[in-house]
């Protein structure tokens, strides 16, 4: 299954005002509000955050990259 890990740990560290974080901090939650409308969801895993969803095509049609193992990405390429 495709999946992102959510880090927050730069989110903020380039701005140079708390509106600016604050920003910040709304478009991230208007996009993760928008990720659990279209149907993704959170799965702990190791201390991680790993967002995935069970279309590959949805979770393709947002842009995001999957970080599944070697073997599961090389499955992406075409010989």
């Amino acid at each position: 299954m495709p999946y992102f890990t959510w880090q927050d740990k730069g989110l903020s560290e380039d701005c140079h005002s708390l509106a600016a974080m604050a920003a910040r901090f709304e478009e991230a939650a208007a996009l993760m509000r928008r990720l659990d409308q279209d149907g993704f969801l959170l799965e702990p895993q190791g201390g991680q955050q790993h967002i995935i969803h069970t279309d590959p095509a949805v979770f393709a049609a947002f842009g995001f990259l999957d970080e599944a193992g070697p073997g599961r990405q090389l499955e992406l390429v075409e010989s």
